[in-house]
């Protein structure tokens, strides 16, 4: 059962996002990435070597820039084929999270929007709602049955996903809604569900669709023509 948590409404985007991450922080220290074995570790984004993760670039052309990032102080487009659009401050984006286990993505929902189903192979996930009312839910893979855990989150409320479960949010208010998504990976990784099957390159032929859905292959071609290469949804 979740639990509720209260806090005072703040102006401050700072001051909420720095409570949020507070609040994951016992999950960021049983990182699912491996532990950093110095101080700092700038990612090298532009280095050739191809290492599990980013090579450090040398510690003396670090910069404070690189341990403080801006990015997620406004919102990113809603006007997506699923009706929504995500900030990311993952290692890609942020530099200085190499090594440190630990990504921030703000994602914004327009009302009726949804985050489609997907999985993050590489991380768990902890929702912290800034504005808004979202639907969050999970699915599991127990031996029998698979079993959907899902409740409405309000402002200031949490959520966890557990690491590469099936999951979405659904936008159920009459504004915007806004959250903050955290993971114990500088680079969670995404499989989108609806992308993947229906958008990838080259295609996943329709008869093997239609037999995993049990439905005609008339179908999947009309589900196919929906996507219409290259349109892609936003990642979270």
């Amino acid at each position: 059962m979740a639990t509720k948590i209260s806090i005072k409404t703040t102006s401050s985007f700072f001051v909420v996002l720095y409570s949020s991450v507070i609040l994951f922080f016992t999950l960021s220290c049983f990182s699912a990435d491996p532990d950093p074995l110095q101080d700092i570790c700038v990612a090298d984004l532009n280095s050739k070597i191809k290492v599990n993760g980013y090579p450090c670039k040398p510690e003396s052309q670090a910069t404070t820039e690189d341990f403080f990032y801006s990015g997620l102080v406004t919102g990113a487009s809603t006007d997506t084929p699923f009706g929504f659009g995500v900030k990311r401050g993952d290692v890609k984006n942020f530099p200085g999270l190499n090594t440190q286990g630990l990504s921030v993505n703000r994602v914004d929902i327009a009302p009726g929007g949804l985050i489609p189903f997907h999985v993050h192979p590489r991380a768990s996930e902890a929702n912290f709602i800034l504005k808004g009312e979202c639907l969050v839910g999970f699915v599991t893979t127990p031996d029998t049955d698979t079993v959907l855990y899902s409740k409405v989150r309000k402002i200031g409320e949490l959520s966890i996903i557990p690491k590469g479960l099936v999951h979405f949010v659904v936008n159920v208010g009459r504004e915007k809604a806004v959250l903050i998504a955290i993971f114990n990976s500088q680079l969670p990784g995404i499989a989108e569900i609806p992308n993947n099957l229906f958008n990838s390159t080259p295609p996943i032929p329709n008869y093997i669709l239609a037999k995993n859905f049990r439905v005609d292959e008339k179908v999947i071609a009309m589900i196919k023509s929906k996507f219409g290469n290259p349109t892609k949804i936003a990642k979270i």
